[in-house]
Formats: structure tokens, C-alpha cells, sequence
């Protein structure tokens, strides 16, 4: 295996003995065969586009094949042989209807699916239904033969030590992750109802233009610029469906401590599956509580209105075994950032949606929660109250742009000095104390934004306020960049400027693929200047890196001291 696409890649180069996610060798050579696959579908389906075909349904169906494929979300083997066989089936029906139009269905540089066919045949021929599989998974592979699946994704990987086309593959991979992000924050629009076919359509022409020998740097840096523009939609999408639905979120003042009693902890990033599972657990005793990103979920009014929806328990996705150990009840998984469960709880968690994990109990789209409820039902709980501090969240666009008025005046007299935007993923790696340290040390006339699981090293500091605006301002999950773009985008039209030109830093970190499409993102709106870190991808070339300095400045976080000198400068 090799694969390099989350922050944390081995010794800055590439896993490739076991992923650092706990992503094993054969799972990783599926997720490669699928993308493999989804290119061979996006070539059919773009050219049905060209002749005026659009079919929704294999568009919602690649939105998830390639946000499945992002870190941390699916790690079992069994869903990925059923979503390449998906794949498979849904290129060869396309094709006849694309032809039914008068398009073509032969392309050149189309992957040659004769190997994968035949394999499938010998699956699903011979084996019951995928989703009757009870015994151990590696005994599934060899019985029906999926080992010869992941022989077929190890050939299609990223092809390592290709010097002569490392730019071109490095912006490549770019666009390709970029793409898992945009598909997730798309998958999650289109569960809430808000949908555009142009996403789609995007990743379909995108994940083509991954096939083509011919392409040129230029074009290779524009598509990447253009999956950015388009995930500013995707989060659009997901915005209004997260407004729409549960309300704008508000300043909220959420408890870290704990109620005596059964509980379920929720994770992942989804408002939909959590509104399902307390809509089916009141009335039973049980106390619903946030882990991770779901912590700005209490912002949200239709939320905020459960009694038993309580507080937040533990940090970011990288703590989840020691937290999820020591948690007394049942803990859903939703979307993506499961880690490998330890046994002491591992009867005790269950996955939904795309996440999904070997023996882990999984719950279908039907979203009936009764095992997690039975779960929490039959667990301890917490055996007596525990009062602890609390946190605010809720600050998204509407509640910021609400008290802008006084924010201008702030500003204009002197109160507050800079605004500093830093938020992003969490992780393990060592390097990222510098956001704990860097917060803390910023000045006291000076704003904080903040958003996604990075906010856990310093979301639970008192940092004061300024003239009743509090310093730290927890915009919300990482796709509330869109919120935070927003707030930008209305205080340079406030003070007549160009965003670059506000007295704003954007300090930044990155884990997964999210994160890489909202930095694409921040660069199709020119934004410049951005500090990155705890490092820089592994899969950008030393050409690609001049190409992002020289048009957007972009910089690898140094130290405290000296990068505070810069931006306060």
C-alpha cells in the first residue's frame, strides 16, 4: 500500500505497511479500485451529461463512493467490494442509456474493467448476499475470492517515484482529495434535501481529468481553483440545510460535566442522525451527550429543545479511545473519525451513514436506533452528577453579523486590534501545541475565530471578552468555513476593503481531505497569507508548493514568537 493523504502520513512520506488511521493494506487497495471504478463511471457519466443526461441517483451514489474513501470513515473491506460492484454495475447501465442518446461509451484512457467484472462474477456468483457475512472478514476474502480485488487495487494506487511526472501527479492527488472533501460535504447537503446537480457534474469532469496524459500544469492548478469554488457551494448547500432544518445556531453555554444517569455519546458530524436518535430516546432516561464536532450541534434551536440533550463530553477525534473507554453507556459513530475500538467498548459502539468498521454493529438507513438505546439502556451510566465548567458555541454567521455594529465600532476605535482565524483538524502528530500556545499568547485586544475539532487544544480557556464580545467565538464544524468566509466577506464590505485587506490572520491545520478542499476553497476566493501547518502534505511537490507561494502566499507555521511578530506587524 501507499498512501499519503491525511497529515499524518509516515515519516512525512506515506504509509505503507498499515495506515497511521488504522487503515490495513487491503482496504486501502480497495478504496483504490474504487476510485479507479468511480473514474471509469465519471467518463460515462460526463459524456451523458454532453448529450443531456443526468441522473440523480448515480449522482448521490458518487458523492458517497468518494467520501467513503476519505480518512477515518469506512475501514470495512465487505462495503467496499459492494460499492465497486456498484460502481461497476451503475458505468455498464449508464452506457446504454448514454448511447440510447447518441453518445459515446468507449473513451481513451478508460480503465479496462475486464479484470474487475470477472472477479465480481466469481463474488457475487458464488457467495449469499454481502450483508449476510458473519464470519470473520479476512476468511471472507479468501473464500470468495476479494482477494483478487485487492490485487487489481494495488496496481492502481498513486504511482510512487514517477519524478518525471511529479508535478503533474501531485496536483492530481490535490484535486482528488479535494474531491473526497467536496463529496462529503455534498453527501451531507443531499441527506438534509439540498441538492445541485453542478457537484456532481464537477466530480465527474474532475476525477476524468485525472485519466488524461496530456494535461498540463495550468489546467491541473485551474481544477483544483475550481473544486474549491464549487465546494463554497457544497458548504452553501449544507449550510442552509443545517439552518433550515434545526434553525441558526445562537450563543449557547454548554456544560463539560455530566448528569447521574444512562447516556449516549454521539460523534462524527451529522445534526440529522442526532435529531433522529434523541427524537427516539425521549421519554426513556437517557442523557444525549456531543464528542467532537458535534459540540456546536447545542448552538441549534430545534436541538436545543430536547431536555435530555445535555453537554459535551471529551475533546477531538484523536482521544476517542481513551474518552469512548471511559464513557459508562452507548457511543454512535456518525460520518467520519472512527479509530480502531478498543474491546472494552467495543460491544458498546455502533456506526451509521458511510463510517463502518469490522464487527462493529452498524445501523442501516432505516436510522433505527434501538440497539444503541437498548446498549445505553443496559450500561451503567454515570453514577451521580458532576458539575464542571462550561463552554460557549453557536457563534456562526447570523449571531456574529448580529452585533456587527459593534464589532466595526470595536475596531474603528481602537478596542480590537486583529481578528485571527485559527481552527481546522485536531490530530496525534507532535507539532500542534503551537495552536494551544499561539491562542494563548495572542493579545488580549485581539478576536478569536474559531471552528472544527483544532478548537478542542483551547476551546475550554477563559479568555475574557472586549466591551462584551467574547474573544473566542466558536463558529462552528469545518464546514461552517462557510459562516466564517461570510463573516469576512461582510466586514471587508463594511469597511470597503478586500478581504486580504481586514485585519485578519488565518492561521490554520489540516488532518484529512476536508480540510485540503477548504483550503482550496479559501484560494478561490484569493484569499492570501494563510499559515499552515502542524505541516505541509506530503503529496505537494516542491514546484506545486512555489506555485501556491507565489499566488497566495501560503506559509508553513514556524514559531509562536515569530509568526505573532508577522501577523500582529
Amino acid at each position: 500500500m501507499f498512501c499519503n493523504q491525511c497529515e499524518q502520513a509516515a515519516k512525512g512520506i506515506g504509509c505503507q505497511t498499515i495506515g497511521v488511521c488504522g487503515k490495513t493494506p487491503d482496504v486501502a487497495a480497495l478504496q483504490d479500485l474504487l476510485i479507479h471504478s468511480m473514474k471509469g463511471l465519471a467518463l460515462v457519466a460526463a459524456e451523458g451529461r454532453r448529450v443531456g443526461l443526468v441522473d440523480a441517483d448515480t449522482d448521490r451514489f458518487t458523492l458517497k463512493a468518494v467520501f467513503s474513501t476519505l480518512t477515518n470513515v469506512d475501514f470495512d473491506p465487505q462495503r467496499f467490494v459492494a460499492l465497486i460492484e456498484e460502481a461497476e454495475t451503475r458505468k455498464e447501465s449508464l452506457k446504454g442509456k448514454v448511447a440510447a442518446k447518441g453518445g459515446k461509451t468507449s473513451f481513451s484512457g478508460e480503465p479496462d474493467p475486464s479484470a474487475i467484472k470477472k472477479i465480481l462474477n466469481k463474488i457475487f456468483g458464488s457467495a449469499p448476499a454481502l450483508a449476510d457475512f458473519t464470519r470473520d472478514p479476512s476468511a471472507v476474502l479468501e473464500d470468495f475470492g476479494v482477494t483478487h480485488l485487492i490485487a487489481e487495487g494495488e496496481k492502481v494506487g498513486w504511482p510512487v517515484g514517477d519524478e518525471a511526472n511529479a508535478d503533474i501527479n501531485s496536483l492530481k492527488q490535490i484535486l482528488t482529495y479535494g474531491l473526497k472533501g467536496l463529496a462529503a460535504y455534498g453527501d451531507h447537503a443531499s441527506i438534509l434535501g439540498r441538492e445541485d446537480d453542478a457537484l456532481a457534474g464537477f466530480v465527474y469532469e474532475a476525477l476524468a481529468a485525472t485519466l488524461r496524459r496530456d494535461i498540463g500544469l495550468d489546467e491541473m492548478v485551474g481544477l483544483c481553483l475550481k473544486c474549491g469554488e464549487v465546494n463554497i457551494r457544497a458548504m452553501e448547500l449544507l449550510d442552509d440545510g443545517n439552518t433550515g432544518t434545526y434553525g441558526h445556531p445562537v450563543p449557547t453555554e454548554v456544560p463539560l460535566g455530566v448528569r447521574k444517569g444512562k447516556a449516549i455519546l454521539v460523534s462524527g458530524h451529522d445534526l440529522k442522525d442526532l435529531d433522529l436518535l434523541l427524537k427516539q430516546t425521549e421519554g426513556k432516561g437517557i442523557q444525549v451527550y456531543t464528542h467532537g464536532e458535534m459540540l456546536p450541534c447545542h448552538g441549534y434551536p430545534e436541538l436545543k429543545k430536547y431536555s435530555h440533550f445535555y453537554g459535551h463530553y471529551g475533546t477531538a477525534w484523536q482521544n476517542q479511545a481513551k474518552e469512548f473507554d471511559a464513557f459508562p453507556g452507548a457511543i454512535l459513530m456518525t460520518t467520519n473519525c472512527i479509530q480502531k475500538p478498543r474491546e472494552t467498548y467495543n460491544d458498546r459502539i455502533f456506526t451509521t451513514g458511510l463510517v463502518g468498521w469490522p464487527g462493529v454493529t452498524h445501523i442501516d438507513e432505516a436510522k433505527d436506533f434501538t440497539p444503541v438505546i437498548e446498549m445505553a439502556l443496559a450500561c451503567d451510566g454515570f453514577p451521580e452528577d458532576l458539575a464542571a465548567k462550561t463552554v460557549m458555541t453557536g457563534f456562526a454567521r447570523n449571531a456574529v453579523l448580529g452585533v456587527a455594529d459593534k464589532i466595526i465600532e470595536a475596531v474603528k476605535g481602537g478596542d480590537i486590534r486583529r481578528f485571527f482565524l485559527v481552527g481546522g483538524c485536531d490530530g496525534a502528530k507532535p507539532g500542534r501545541n503551537y495552536y494551544t500556545e499561539l491562542v494563548e499568547e495572542i493579545p488580549g485586544d485581539c478576536v478569536i475565530l474559531t471552528l472544527a475539532c483544532g478548537k478542542f487544544r483551547f476551546f475550554d480557556k477563559d479568555l475574557g471578552d472586549i466591551g462584551g464580545i467574547p474573544r473566542l467565538l466558536d463558529v462552528g464544524q469545518c464546514n461552517d468555513a462557510f459562516s466564517a468566509v461570510k463573516i469576512a466577506m461582510a466586514l471587508a464590505d463594511a469597511f470597503e476593503c478586500g478581504v486580504n485587506d481586514l485585519p485578519l490572520s488565518f492561521v490554520l491545520s489540516w488532518y484529512e481531505q476536508k480540510a485540503v478542499v477548504i483550503l482550496l476553497s479559501l484560494f478561490s476566493l484569493g484569499i492570501r497569507d494563510i499559515r499552515l501547518g502542524p505541516t505541509l502534505p506530503a503529496f505537494i511537490t516542491p514546484n506545486v508548493l512555489n506555485v501556491l507561494v507565489e499566488n497566495f502566499n501560503v506559509m508553513p507555521i514556524t514559531t509562536v514568537a515569530d509568526d505573532l511578530k508577522a501577523m500582529l506587524g
